[in-house]
């Protein structure tokens, strides 16, 4: 899968942050993408540069917890054209909700960062099976190698989100399925402009789109990045917890 060239890209979560610099990394001539958001304005306005790139662009005002109205909409775009590469990216943490945490937001936060990604991947997985070929990638986070005091709900969506890809990797490479599991660090989104916290090693969202899109290229498992903070977090992950507890406990409170 070196190189590919992909002529039909799904996108989840385009209205901002990482899904709106994913569309426009891949917007191209003879490039059709389908992107879905939350907000009309903000797609329609991703969607209109995308069109000016000289990509075809179909936008989709959808919720990608009603599994419905996902598969509905994801066969419909495979079928006329089938889909190289699906990007699960739709996601929330408390802030971009609006509230701390509380059962509700937890709920909330379950339901857009697991069950969204699950509604995302279902519908399209027996299509390219069937046909031998595709690219799927699930977008996780830096958050998902060691559950934070910080953001327990987004920790562990994250973490679900990242075991799962994993999980997938290994089942459909037979069918010459690729997953790819994403697990950015401090990047520009609408997540994290509501963090009131100094955020090391922070990217701008176009610069982290290209670091994906080399990864997908190549087929990679799991594309996390900056290479520094990953590796930070995966000495961390490896600490002793005791040890994990103490250093953790006066990180400032996202949820």
């Amino acid at each position: 899968m070196t190189g590919r060239i992909y002529r039909s890209i799904l996108i989840t979560g385009a209205s901002s942050g990482l899904g709106k610099a994913l569309a426009l990394h891949y917007a191209a001539d003879g490039v059709q993408l389908h992107l879905s958001g939350r907000n009309k304005d903000r797609l329609d306005g991703v969607a209109e540069k995308c069109r000016s790139i000289g990509a075809s662009v179909e936008a989709k005002i959808i919720d990608v917890r009603n599994a419905a109205e996902m598969a509905d909409w994801i066969e419909k775009a495979d079928k006329a054209l089938p889909l190289d590469l699906v990007i699960a990216n739709a996601g929330v943490s408390s802030d971009t909700s609006g509230a701390k945490e509380t059962g509700d937001i937890r709920n909330l936060i379950r339901e857009i960062n697991i069950g969204g990604i699950a509604n995302t991947v279902a519908p399209i997985l027996p299509r390219m099976t069937r046909r031998k070929s595709g690219q799927i990638a699930l977008m996780s986070s830096m958050a998902a190698f060691r559950g934070l005091p910080s953001s327990p709900a987004y920790s562990a969506s994250k973490a679900w989100v990242k075991a799962w890809g994993e999980a997938l990797r290994g089942r459909m490479w037979r069918d010459g399925i690729g997953i790819s599991v994403i697990c950015p660090g401090f990047v520009r989104s609408r997540i994290t402009d509501g963090n009131q916290f100094i955020m090391p090693m922070f990217m701008e969202a176009s610069d982290a789109a290209r670091i994906i899109a080399k990864g997908l290229a190549r087929n990679k498992s799991l594309i996390a990045f900056p290479f520094r903070m990953y590796l930070l977090m995966w000495l961390i992950s490896a600490l002793p917890s005791w040890l994990v507890d103490r250093l953790s406990r006066n990180l400032p409170d996202k949820e």
